[in-house]
């Protein structure tokens, strides 16, 4: 009989993407209205406060501690659904771009790469839930040409995108999602969900800075596929402790200021750009491996993440890079009233997770 019931009972119209980062939870609830995605609420709670810290600093809480705070999150922004898709944090996953053998027919491909990726999971397969992505290259059993390093005796070769989440990750996010009542449809790792929300660009190769609280995440992305990757050990919380020590103002005054007054006007107290340059040299790295090992150049930069909400960032961003850099607006892929927009402008880049997420949520209805 509960067949029947699900069967016939009214669908849900609204739905909820939910971000779990390390310095804190984001919330948007969309809904769609004659096929658009029309923003009903959003929310934010910082985790610090929770494990006793400063707002935007990284947190380790406990599974128990993050559920609480994921009520309290939901209550406050009153999200009045129960549907979502949930992030998985990037350092909880691995993402491994390799070298396999092409086959013509799929399930021989499929074959392939389950066995091959053997050889790149650290653990055993079965602790994990596995999942890849061909990186689109024209026709593999052309590309044995010039710029291959292949011997031809070994056949072509196409580039895969191994996706792995260990199960008792899973499991974990499981069971936050029940102890807030909640029902997930998926989970997925918080690359994807950001290149649904924040990347125009559909074919060209595009680079992604999403500076988080602790890390910054930089790579690229090319026909919607992670092409690149790469972790920097530099993130926000340490922009806004190098203005803290600076100018001898708290964590919660220096991370005010960071996004009030911007690059200029911290500038005045400390130098963010001793970080920021860091950050970008990382970047400037990854931008020439890229180039050089494809021979394409990259289109533009996006700026996500809790760090691109720093005031004037785009400007100097600018400045560094000899190519276009956009502050992502994921908002922008949503309907909203007018007045709304400048705000929402403001804080996009730190949702840009939660965004993707409902969007591809959204997406079931």
């Amino acid at each position: 009989m509960a067949f029947f019931s699900n069967l016939f009972a009214k669908k849900e119209t609204s739905v909820v993407g939910i971000d779990i980062g390390s310095s804190s939870l984001k919330v948007v609830q969309l809904r769609k209205e004659r096929g658009q995605a029309v923003l009903e609420t959003y929310g934010e709670l910082s985790l610090g406060p929770y494990g006793g810290g400063e707002i935007g600093q990284a947190t380790n809480l406990s599974p128990e501690q993050i559920t609480e705070t994921l009520k309290d999150l939901l209550r406050e922004a009153k999200v009045t659904t129960k549907s979502c898709g949930v992030s998985i944090p990037y350092s909880r996953s691995l993402l491994t771009l390799v070298s396999l053998p092409y086959r013509a027919d799929p399930k021989e491909q499929k074959t392939v790469i389950e066995l091959e990726a053997r050889k790149y999971i650290p653990v055993p397969i079965s602790e994990v839930q596995l999942d890849w992505f061909v990186v689109p290259e024209g026709n593999p059993a052309q590309s044995m040409g010039n710029n291959s390093t292949e011997p031809l005796a070994q056949g072509p070769k196409i580039k895969v995108l191994l996706v792995a989440v260990h199960n008792d990750e899973l499991t974990q996010l499981q069971n936050i999602v029940a102890g807030a009542g909640l029902s997930a449809s998926f989970y997925e790792i918080e690359i994807f969900s950001t290149i649904r929300a924040a990347v125009l660009e559909p074919v060209k190769p595009v680079m992604v800075l999403d500076i988080g609280a602790a890390t910054t995440k930089v790579y690229v992305v090319e026909h919607g596929v992670v092409a690149l990757s790469h972790a920097v050990s530099v993130g926000s919380q340490d922009i806004t402790r190098a203005i803290s020590v600076s100018g001898n103002v708290s964590l919660t005054q220096a991370e005010a200021l960071k996004k009030e007054e911007g690059i200029s006007g911290a500038r005045a107290l400390g130098s963010p750009e001793l970080v920021f340059s860091r950050i970008f040299s990382e970047a400037r790295r990854v931008l020439v491996q890229y180039e050089t090992m494809h021979h394409k150049s990259i289109a533009s930069i996006v700026c996500t993440g809790g760090g691109a909400t720093t005031k004037e960032l785009g400007e100097y961003a600018k400045g560094v890079f000899a190519i276009d850099v956009q502050i992502a607006d994921p908002f922008a892929k949503t309907e909203a009233p007018a007045f709304m927009r400048p705000v929402l402008e403001e804080i996009g880049p730190e949702f840009a997770v939660a965004v993707g997420i409902a969007l591809r949520k959204l997406e079931e209805v």
